[in-house]
Parts: structure tokens; sequence; C-alpha cells
């Protein structure tokens, strides 16, 4: 019974600190700065959807918008093929070689994103990748490709071994086995990857921050900075843009859950 109370009396603690951010949020987009700072926790006196009109008519915006979706898109798409591919071999190759290339490919997963920004800058600038939507795609799978690797082989090893003896004697070969095999088997996996992966991409300000000076290649969370000034920030209006860029990957959850979910169990039993 102590037990049962501890663990609802921290799981409320923890609703409460994740619920109480997300209502001034959700609340302060309607309300004007003002009756903001006067009552950050009140309801908004009347329904206004100005702060959102004003947000979605700057060209800035839209254009972040449609930036952050071609990179997260793009980024996710190309992570997911080669992390597939990575996992398969990890998964059907022998040997102390591929296990030294899996290692080394998932200890990238333990350093730091930080630590690598300067020289990252360095190779980019060099290349001519910066202010780029390319760029940005190629940063994003590379930062995340380690993690998808990690996360897909757990799912592929867990296939039952019968499936690719059987494939082998009916004359199927690696690249055919990967493509209507494997793949079909490894949708919940993908999905959930896809959904992790789409989260992060959408939401990262880092690497826009490093590599992107142009206006006109900002991502969404990047131009949100705009509304910060040095020495006054419209916190109506950076509500109303985080809620509206936080919107696609709410949706993406809501009609993906039963993949995530599926993804996420995958593999935990032995086929």
């Amino acid at each position: 019974m102590g037990y049962q109370l501890i663990r609802r009396s921290l799981l409320f603690t923890y609703a409460v600190i994740v619920i109480v951010p997300l209502m001034v949020v959700l609340l302060g987009s309607f309300k004007t700065t003002p009756e903001l700072f006067s009552s950050p926790y009140g309801l908004p006196t009347s329904l206004r959807l100005d702060n959102y009109a004003e947000v979605v008519g700057k060209e800035n915006l839209t254009t972040a918008f449609v930036n952050s979706v071609l990179v997260t898109v793009c980024s996710v798409s190309l992570t997911l093929v080669l992390a597939s591919l990575a996992a398969y071999a990890a998964t059907r190759i022998t040997g102390w070689l591929i296990g030294a290339v899996y290692a080394f490919l998932i200890l990238g997963m333990a350093v730091p994103a930080q630590t690598n920004m300067v020289p990252q800058y360095v190779l980019f600038y060099s290349l001519g990748l910066t202010d780029s939507l390319v760029g940005l795609v190629l940063i994003h799978v590379v930062v995340t490709l380690p993690i998808a690797v990690f996360i897909l082989t757990g799912f592929m090893r867990s296939l039952p071994r019968d499936i690719f003896e059987a494939a082998s004697l009916d004359g199927s070969g690696p690249w055919r086995t990967y493509r209507q095999i494997v793949m079909p088997l490894s949708k919940p996996s993908l999905a959930a990857t896809a959904i992790f992966l789409f989260v992060i991409h959408w939401n990262d300000v880092l690497y826009p921050l490093l590599l992107v000076t142009d206006p006109d290649k900002k991502t969404l969370p990047l131009a949100l900075l705009d509304f910060q000034g040095e020495y006054l920030t419209n916190y109506p209006l950076l509500f109303t843009g985080v809620i509206i860029a936080s919107a696609p990957v709410v949706l993406a959850y809501v009609f993906l859950q039963r993949y995530f979910i599926a993804g996420m169990t995958a593999g935990a039993i032995k086929g």
C-alpha cells in the first residue's frame, strides 16, 4: 500500500510538471502580452486568434515550415534506408570485421553532439554545405544513423533464421531477401524508428543554428528564435509558433500510435 501511494504521488507530480507548462503555452497563445504577464495561469478573456493569424501570415515562417518539411522528410527517409541496410548486414554477415564495423558505428551514440560541432562546421564549410538544406539533411543523417541502426538491428536479430534459410533454398539472393522478406516484416520497427527520427529532426535547432545564417534556409525551430529580441520577447507569438511547430509531431503520433507501440514491442519475444 505504501509503495503504491509513493508511486502514484510521483506520477502525479511528474504529470503536473509536464502539464502546467503545456497549458501556459497553449493558453498564452490566445493572450496579449499584458494579459499573459498579468495572469499566466489564467484563462484568456476571449478566444482571439490574432496571434495565429499573425504567425501564419509571416512569410519567413512559411518558408521555414517548408524547409523543415523538406529536411525532415529527406533526413528520415535516407536514414531509414541506410540504417535498414546496415542492420540487415549486421544480422546476416558473420565475422569479426562486421562486428567491428557495427561496434564502431554504435560508438557514435556515446559521443555528445557538442564535441563534434567545430570539426563538423569546418568540414561542411570547406565542402560548401553551409546555408544549404542538403547540408542539414546530411548532418541529420550522420548524427541519427547510429541510433537507427541500433533499433533496427535489435529487431532484425529477432527474426527467425528459418525464414532466411527458406528464402535461400528458394534461390532468393541477399538483395531480394532484404526487399521482399526483411523489409515487409520490419514495418512495425521501421514505423517506430521513423516517428522517433521525425521528432528529432523536426525539433532540431542545434545544427540549423550551427550551419544556417541565410533567412531563406532557416528551419521552423530556428525561425522561432526571431521572436526573442535582445531586450523584449513577444511570448504570445512565440507560444503560438511553438504550438504550430508541435502540431505535426502530435498528429504524427496520434495517427501512427499503433505502429509506434507495435514497433517498440516488436522483437521483445523471439520468433
